[in-house]
């Protein structure tokens, strides 16, 4: 019997390899917990304002100031974590999460909550990019890397409806503290394995930190997506929602001349002449923005036209959550067999389904319409975000990469506003067009019904017979042909998008190919003119 010894490289490459996988199990964890906490917030909305009583203006700065900070400072973090380091960066950005998160949970009133809220999305504008650049540190090769960056979207994407899923069952025990509280746990192990299983990386030739522009940068983007969040509330080109449109853009053209004249810039604008990069940023943001809302919808839908409890209709969007993970961890896999560009147009083109599927959702008894429009939405998406993130990472240089990690996130995180601004505003155009109200109703119940469904049903309520019945009727009609039309303007623009962005990403020449390709062409002028 001959017996073979072990080759020490080859143990050591199996050893690397496990400690990398490792290592991207540690930074998915805190995807898992930013995603989650976006939308963990939803069902226990009743519970809190049983107990804290906070006015509606307050309730609403509960539930958004996380996102608000948390897309403000994603730029200025991923920058800051070239320069301090990324690992440093993601393990005080997780202590302030962990810490913010017991704060939130015996939050003694709302101005408390409101506050350990907004820390909270300062430690989540750290985790984001973070997490992205130390899987670009990680992973040298590039076929493992957009691996590794299919379960990092998968994790996010999993998180945004696993949240009022966790949400509701822990609602069920324990009172709304609880859904604060489960984040503790989670970020004491990922103090304890991050520095052991995560290496430091940083760039040491950077200079001094861009203030200034920090704060350009963060103004810009909070005006804007507070302009978003009242544009969904009271109509884009409402005077709030405009005034901030304004001056969000001139805060953005200062960012911009601002950064050119900047020494140490936070964005590498060099970044933007390469077409893969830009079209994976369109990719990500406008993929973002096509799933974002019709999901806003499909959550009403379950709820106030198929009269779903709340966890009842997060439970049902758990078949959508998975074809979602399935999306992105198939890509990867089928990406090395077809190439970039085809890969991408079967994504746009399974969204482009998705919605089309949506588009057809009937006001009664819709169910399976949209589990099936859902979930292609959800596996085209995120087979998009999946590998454009892989583009936009791996794009940048490697002492670059946690501000081009903070690109990405950012248009994710506007795509999102942009595409509950914009769907909202849509629908509520129709449903108020759409919407039939009974003669009878009295003109402070008329206005009240044609708000909302949510207030419609509300209205419905307190009517007695057929005219009760007409409203819900007519008013689950007219929410259904808002959210059936702005799924199908998605599906119109994951089409062009399924023409444009592969297009982008085709393959550019080398230069080889490029002195070939002149030479071919300078032979065959001089052969026709001989």
């Amino acid at each position: 019997m001959r017996y073979t010894v072990p080759d020490p490289e080859d143990a050591q490459d199996v050893q690397a390899t496990r400690r990398r996988w490792f290592a991207l199990a540690a930074l998915v964890l805190p995807v898992l917990l930013v995603s989650m906490d976006l939308s963990v917030l939803y069902l226990a909305v009743p519970h809190i304002s049983a107990d804290l009583t906070p006015s509606s203006s307050q309730m609403l700065w509960i539930l958004d100031i996380y996102g608000f900070v948390l897309a403000g400072l994603l730029i200025v973090m991923g920058s800051l974590g070239d320069r301090i380091g990324r690992r440093r960066l993601l393990l005080a950005g997780a202590s302030l999460f962990g810490v913010a998160s017991l704060l939130a949970a015996f939050a003694p009133s709302p101005e408390f909550l409101i506050a350990a809220r907004a820390l909270m999305g300062v430690g989540g504008a750290t985790l984001m990019p973070s997490t992205l650049a130390l899987i670009r540190n990680v992973f040298h090769d590039p076929e493992e890397r957009t691996r590794a960056i299919g379960l990092w979207t998968a994790a996010f994407a999993g998180g945004g409806v696993l949240g009022p899923v966790v949400g509701g069952v822990l609602l069920s025990y324990f009172d709304w503290g609880s859904v604060f509280l489960i984040n503790v746990p989670v970020i004491v192990i990922l103090l304890a394995i991050a520095p052991k299983l995560v290496p430091e990386h940083r760039n040491d030739e950077q200079g001094g930190f861009d203030l200034l522009g920090a704060a350009l940068s963060l103004a810009a983007v909070l005006a804007f997506v507070y302009a978003l969040k009242k544009g969904a509330e009271a109509g884009i080109w409402s005077a709030t929602s405009g005034s901030f449109l304004l001056l969000s853009l001139i805060l953005s053209l200062g960012f911009l001349v601002q950064q050119r004249s900047a020494r140490q810039p936070l964005i590498d604008f060099t970044l933007f002449r390469r077409r893969k990069f830009v079209a994976g940023i369109l990719a990500v943001t406008l993929g973002m923005l096509a799933l974002t809302g019709p999901t806003m919808y499909l959550a009403q839908y379950l709820q106030l036209v198929l009269s779903m409890s709340p966890l009842a209709a997060a439970l049902w969007m758990v078949p959508l959550t998975l074809a979602s993970m399935a999306g992105a961890m198939v890509a990867t896999i089928v990406v090395a067999r077809w190439g970039l560009p085809r890969t991408l147009f079967v994504g746009f083109s399974l969204a482009a389904g998705g919605l089309t599927v949506t588009a057809t959702t009937p006001p009664q008894d819709g169910l399976a319409v949209v589990l099936i429009g859902g979930s292609l939405l959800g596996a085209g998406v995120t087979t998009i975000m999946s590998l454009s993130t892989d583009v936009v990472v791996a794009a940048a240089p490697i002492e670059r990469a946690g501000a081009a990690s903070a690109l990405s996130e950012t248009g994710s995180e506007l795509g999102a506003a942009l595409g509950i601004a914009l769907t909202g505003t849509l629908g509520t155009v129709i449903y108020r067009t759409s919407l039939s109200l009974p003669t009878e109703l009295p003109e402070a119940l008329q206005e009240a019904a044609a708000q909302t469904l949510g207030a419609a049903i509300s209205v419905s309520d307190t009517l007695t017979g057929p005219a009760a019945d007409a409203l819900r009727l007519s008013a689950r009609q007219a929410f259904t042909a808002g959210f059936t039309t702005a799924a199908a303007v998605g599906a119109i623009m994951m089409v062009v998008l399924a023409l444009l962005v592969p297009w982008l990403m085709r393959p550019s020449p080398s230069k080889r190919e490029l002195h070939s390709t002149v030479a071919i062409e300078a032979t065959t002028k001089i052969s026709a003119k001989e």
